[in-house]
């Protein structure tokens, strides 16, 4: 038996109801803080600004991206806080959020170049999304990072 499908959906920040933004930052949380032991400030002030992909199965958060306007982060508009539910994960979720989140981005604000700062030990599984390393390696709370863009 299959699963079910994932439904998506595209949202600004003051649309979120609690219970959405909850869970947006308890997955945001298990996997970028706790799954990477990693300690950095995730509630950055810049998802106000942002829109908010979801992918949800059976009423439950399994995938999510935040969709970064240009001029807040990079010149270019970027994909950010990529990150699918570790029960989820195997059977090519990432690909399919990546490619949802390319085409909600040019919904939303048109056809254009997107920057991602991504950690670098991803850097294949965005290259297959048509992302190209642009400039050098660098730190982030303690992850190697490169930026890379799509054009």
């Amino acid at each position: 038996m299959s699963s079910p499908a994932i439904a998506w959906r595209c949202l600004p920040f003051d649309a979120l109801h609690a219970r959405t933004l909850y869970a947006l930052l308890q997955l945001r949380t298990e996997v970028f803080v706790m799954e990477q032991t990693c300690l950095f400030q995730d509630m950055d002030g810049a998802d106000a600004l942002c829109f908010h992909l979801l992918g949800e199965r059976a009423d439950q958060l399994i995938a999510y991206a935040r969709l970064v306007p240009a001029g807040l982060k990079f010149r270019e508009a970027s994909i950010g806080r990529v990150v699918t539910f570790p029960g989820a994960r195997g059977g090519g979720l990432g690909h399919v959020l990546m490619r949802e989140a390319v085409r909600s981005l040019h919904g939303l604000w048109g056809a254009q170049p997107i920057r991602i700062g991504a950690q670098a030990r991803l850097q294949a599984f965005y290259q297959q999304h048509g992302f190209e390393p642009d400039g050098a390696l660098y730190v982030e709370d303690g992850i190697d990072h490169i930026e890379m863009l799509k054009r």
